[in-house]
């Protein structure tokens, strides 16, 4: 049983940016029927209010729904076709905009990301968004959920020291992409991206 204490909504920023450098450190908790798995959240991206490349630019949809709920809830997206995108919910009710959940660095439940994933390089279970969503086995059927509770999926804190923040550009979109808004832990072996963004 995990021991961490929830990350309780009134410690989140209600503000993108402010909530994506924030979430940095923070922990990602899994419930699943073979224990609890989870990971130290080491890389984020904010897609702010008015962003093009963001879900919600264009407004809201049955898609993106839960990018307009209260801060703290989760937004889980498709991409490629093929892989899940964890994203929170970033600002007051009725406005749209997230942050996407990057990289994390296994903490629990090991031994489940390896076999979800199929591999067990550890550097590899959940360095990328895709990555980690398999890693947690982590879907569509969690979207809208609130991170603030203990449950399927929750956000924790952590007792360690958070270290060095890196801000950058973000990776793979194509619009408004000059905009440094990616966070990352600086050092980490298990944060995404180009040696480059990562200075």
């Amino acid at each position: 049983m995990s021991v961490h204490r929830p990350l309780p909504r009134a410690d989140l920023p209600i503000d993108t940016t402010a909530l994506a450098r924030n979430l940095i450190g923070k922990i990602v908790v899994r419930t699943l029927p073979e224990g609890i798995a989870s990971g130290r959240i080491v890389e984020t991206e904010a897609y702010i209010v008015g962003d093009a490349a963001g879900h919600a630019y264009r407004g809201m949809t049955q898609r993106n729904r839960s990018l307009f709920l209260e801060h703290g809830r989760v937004y889980v997206y498709i991409a490629y076709g093929t892989s899940n995108m964890l994203n929170v919910s970033s600002e007051a009710p009725g406005i749209g905009a997230g942050v996407l959940i990057r990289a994390l660095e296994p903490l629990e439940g090991i031994p489940i990301m390896q076999v979800n994933r199929g591999t067990e390089r550890l550097q590899d279970l959940a360095r990328g968004p895709g990555r980690l969503t398999a890693a947690l086995r982590i879907d569509r059927s969690l979207d809208g959920l609130d991170l603030c509770r203990k449950g399927p999926l929750w956000l924790a804190y952590d007792n360690h020291e958070t270290g060095e923040i890196g801000q950058s550009t973000r990776i793979g979109i194509s619009q408004d992409t000059d905009r440094l808004l990616r966070f990352y832990l600086r050092g980490n072996r298990f944060v995404s991206g180009s040696r480059a963004l990562n200075k």
